[in-house]
């Protein structure tokens, strides 16, 4: 058969797994089809695990073993390629990391902080710090710039649309100085005004019991395969892919949204806290 395109596989530890893969399924002539058949996995799934792009799941990385011989090497290397790609991020967030490259829409709740793509340098390293006091310099640095450039999320066109629930709290209670702060939350103004591919809603602290008071939790819809939920703490994080259990978070997330305040109204408040930080002026509180 004929080999595709080659691909690089010095540029990291997954492309140069994929790399292999592709080469013995290719010596083994078999098309993308043929190697799949008997798997659950589609053919653009499979191509971006050769390109480096997803991680190898330990059943396909099983079943690659003994389709094409390979004597448990792609079973015993899956985990390490998988801990490859996490650089900058927790070990738990590594699937999540993948699975945002591929989503069409993210829906996300945040009691407490900004999202982690939205966050300006001086506001993640105020919260890595918070949660990791004896890191080294080095460490926090590199946390800062994993988290930075996942930005993308929200600044390219091509980015999956994204709907933000944020609470009141994460406007009033600031952990950066006034003039960081204004800096941040008008960055959260600007990003959704030009950019457009983020709707940011505002929670009220007076608005009552409702869904979520919890952490952080994010929905990831996709074109190909069924939605999953993401919730996380401050040292761990949950991926729920159970339909049932998401389908019913889900409605949840939809009451909570209608407990907000409308996008437009949600905006103007982030741009007002913004500019009351900028004067010095410590926001008020919705009443």
């Amino acid at each position: 058969m004929a080999r595709g395109k080659d691909i690089d596989g010095s540029m990291s530890v997954p492309t140069f797994y994929g790399k292999e893969l592709r080469w013995k399924r290719e010596e083994a002539g078999l098309s993308l089809d043929a190697f799949l058949k008997g798997s659950f996995y589609s053919k653009t799934y499979l191509s971006d695990i050769e390109h480096g792009q997803r991680r190898m799941p330990l059943d396909l990385a099983q079943h690659a073993d003994r389709k094409l011989g390979t004597d448990g090497f792609f079973e015993r290397n899956c985990e390490s390629v998988r801990k490859a790609r996490r650089t900058g991020h927790a070990e738990y967030f590594a699937d999540v990391l993948e699975l945002e490259e591929h989503a069409r829409e993210i829906e996300e709740w945040d009691p407490s902080l900004i999202p982690g793509p939205l966050q300006l340098p001086t506001y993640v390293r105020a919260v890595v710090l918070a949660a990791h006091p004896t890191y080294s310099e080095e460490s926090v640095t590199e946390k800062v710039e994993a988290r930075r450039k996942r930005a993308w999320l929200y600044e390219e066109q091509e980015a999956p649309e994204s709907w933000l629930v944020l609470h009141e709290d994460v406007l009033r209670n600031p952990i950066l100085p006034p003039g960081e702060m204004a800096e941040q939350l008008a960055y959260i103004a600007e990003v959704a005004r030009k950019h457009r591919r983020s709707i940011p809603q505002i929670l009220p602290r007076n608005s009552g019991a409702h869904p979520f008071m919890m952490g952080t939790t994010r929905f990831l819809t996709f074109t190909d395969a069924p939605p999953v939920m993401y919730t996380e703490a401050m040292y761990s994080g949950q991926l729920i892919d159970d339909p049932a259990l998401v389908s019913q978070y889900s409605k949840a997330y939809g009451r909570l949204r209608a407990a907000a305040l409308p996008p437009k109204a949600s905006l103007r408040l982030i741009e007002q806290a913004a500019e009351d930080y900028r004067n010095g002026k410590h926001p008020d509180r919705l009443e």
